[in-house]
């Protein structure tokens, strides 16, 4: 079980922070992806869907599901999933409320409660369509927190982690934002608690980190994998990278180590 089920995020789903916090956009859809990709809308909630992209590298293979950052929809990843692809990892990545063809509206409490049930549906997916390699949780940025929050359930189905530019703590990520923490009523040790959630996860870990992220710093990767209760453990840092060129910067690096989890994984 997670390790904080009380967890209350509804000091953080206050206008001014969730202003801050999320940048959806729309687009129409779910529109069909050909051979490309499958999108579908995951109900999370009465009359509420969430939307995601099936990247699928045919019928075996290690599997990642993919939380994205605060600023990106599911379609900014049609040119970089098929670099997945092409190392036999299937791609799937998920949007939040609001967010690509999603339906709602964010907020924190919201995407928190909603990967569980996206995961849920992915695992169903995958069953039913005879795809059956590990599955590998991954998060990027606010996506982290996603990401974590599933790996601190001890879910047998889950084979291995994945974080990329993850924080550690909310609170400087707020402060970043122009938010204090203190005058909204939020309470780290009541929060995320990412820290407490990787040390619950002990599957093979993977944790990607710009050296110089300008928004969520390298320490906080470090933090994590410190923290992270993994037997094997890799960290990955991007060398002159910041938050957002880190895929740019580090592309070779970052498959290499990605491909190399997913191989170990899957031949356990």
């Amino acid at each position: 079980m997670s390790p904080t089920p009380t967890a209350d995020y509804r000091a953080l789903d206050r206008p001014e922070v969730l202003a801050s916090l999320f940048h959806p956009r729309k687009v129409a859809g779910p529109v069909d992806g050909g051979q490309r990709f499958h999108e579908v809308r995951i109900p999370v909630a009465a009359e509420i869907g969430i939307g995601a992209r099936f990247y699928m590298a045919g019928n075996s293979g290690p599997v990642i599901l993919f939380f994205h950052g605060n600023g990106e929809i599911v379609s900014d990843y049609d040119d970089i999933a098929p670099m997945f692809n092409r190392l036999g990892i299937h791609f799937i990545a998920v949007d939040y409320r609001g967010y690509g063809c999603s339906d709602g509206h964010p907020t924190v409490s919201a995407m928190m409660a909603d990967c569980r049930p996206v995961f849920d549906y992915v695992c169903n997916w995958l069953k039913d369509n005879g795809v059956n390699g590990p599955l590998i949780v991954m998060g990027r940025s606010l996506g982290s927190a996603s990401a974590l929050e599933l790996a601190a359930t001890g879910d047998e189905r889950i084979g291995g982690l994945i974080v990329e530019s993850g924080f550690a703590w909310a609170g400087p990520l707020l402060r970043l934002l122009g938010i204090d923490p203190q005058r909204i009523g939020f309470d780290e040790s009541s929060g995320f608690s990412n820290v407490e959630k990787i040390r619950a996860f002990t599957g093979p870990t993977l944790i990607i980190h710009a050296e110089l992220d300008h928004i969520i710093p390298f320490a906080d990767g470090l933090a994590l994998f410190n923290a992270s209760g993994a037997a094997d453990k890799t960290l990955l840092k991007i060398h002159k990278a910041n938050h957002n060129d880190i895929f740019l910067r580090g592309m070779d690096r970052y498959l290499e180590a990605v491909g190399a989890l997913a191989d170990r994984i899957t031949n356990r």
